[in-house]
């Protein structure tokens, strides 16, 4: 079996650090003993913008949130249904993870970054949705692992009464929330509909074949 490597560590603002590893072709982002993400599963990630985007009036012209770039799976899919008047705002917490995505994993990124329609912003995505007043047709979290975090205990308010209903104030009318989680959260799910959104719960494997672990993504139309 070919070794893994460490390429770097990152240091998460209020958490534990996060390393990246290579084995052959195929990367890891791993804290502590979890790994958290790998380019050799990217289906539920992948299903997180492309399904978002399927239940919007317009998808081509969505004006999208996205909570943590990864490693670009959701973005990627987001800009190839996007037509030029769209636009991806990506909110990153942990600079090293756009260090790494031109750096080591550039063949990965595939010049996603540098797409005319999407805009870096780094910082805590819970900000960027504080600041925005039905301002897009969608937000996409795919912050730490879902409702019941790992990496950083400050993720928890996203998913809150709080912050859910600071989500709703960000999403124009129709416009939807849409959560990656690594498993179901049947009081997650609760506590969006009393906020009032309109709730759908799917089940969707890790990879692009239909295989792997399956993770959860809920839809909250406002």
């Amino acid at each position: 079996m070919t070794p893994r490597e460490l390429i770097d560590v990152a240091q998460v603002p209020g958490g534990d650090p996060l390393r990246l590893f290579r084995r052959g072709g195929d990367f890891m982002i791993v804290l502590d003993r979890n790994e958290l993400m790998s380019s050799r599963m990217s289906g539920s990630e992948e299903a997180l913008a492309e399904m978002t985007l399927e239940r919007l009036k317009t998808p081509e012209a969505a004006q999208l949130l996205i909570g943590g770039y990864g490693m670009g799976f959701t973005l990627r899919a987001a800009l190839a249904r996007l037509g030029p008047q769209g636009k991806a705002v990506v909110a990153e917490l942990v600079p090293k993870i756009i260090e790494w995505a031109r750096g080591p994993m550039a063949q990965l990124a595939a010049g996603c970054l540098d797409d005319p329609r999407t805009e870096i912003v780094m910082g805590d995505v819970g900000a960027a949705i504080g600041a925005a007043r039905g301002a897009y047709d969608a937000i996409l979290l795919d912050v730490d692992n879902g409702p019941d975090g790992l990496t950083r205990l400050a993720n928890d308010r996203l998913y809150t009464f709080d912050g859910l209903r600071a989500a709703k104030a960000a999403l124009r009318p129709g416009g939807v929330l849409a959560v990656w989680s690594a498993g179901p959260d049947a009081k997650f799910a609760r506590r969006m509909r009393e906020v009032g959104f309109a709730v759908e719960e799917v089940a969707v494997r890790a990879r692009q074949n239909g295989k792997g672990p399956r993770h959860v993504i809920w839809f909250g139309r406002k």
